[in-house]
């Protein structure tokens, strides 16, 4: 049975820095492209970050753009989201999710199966 399970979030000061981890079972995390995406309470989900099969292509949305770094590690099967210099606008659940089509995945859009979320708060 395909899953994804994210981890790695918490409470963390604005400035600070988390990791968040999003592990595969059940299929092969290398044939895929991988997306995080976050939802804020009260707004719609956004795409955060996307990194092609192979790791030689990435998309990052311009808020995040030089704070936020996306890395696979396809012999663990698992996909990192490293969050430096958080903010409070930062704060939502934090979900990672695949694409067979790389189009999907850099257009934030389309994508084929979700992990349940991490969440990740940045407050003072």
């Amino acid at each position: 049975q395909l899953q994804l399970v994210e981890s790695g979030g918490g409470l963390v000061q604005p400035g600070g820095s988390l990791r968040l981890s999003c592990a595969a079972s059940g299929f092969t995390l290398a044939d895929y492209h991988i997306g995080w995406f976050r939802q804020a309470p009260g707004k719609e989900r956004e795409g955060v970050s996307c990194i092609s099969s192979s790791g030689g292509s990435i998309n990052s949305a311009d808020s995040v753009k030089g704070r936020f770094t996306i890395s696979r590690d396809n012999a663990k099967n698992t996909v990192y989201l490293q969050m430096n210099s958080l903010k409070p606008e930062d704060t939502g659940i934090y979900y990672c999710a695949v694409s067979l089509v790389f189009r999907r995945c850099v257009s934030f859009n389309g994508m084929d199966y979700w992990g349940k979320g991490t969440l990740v708060t940045v407050s003072s």
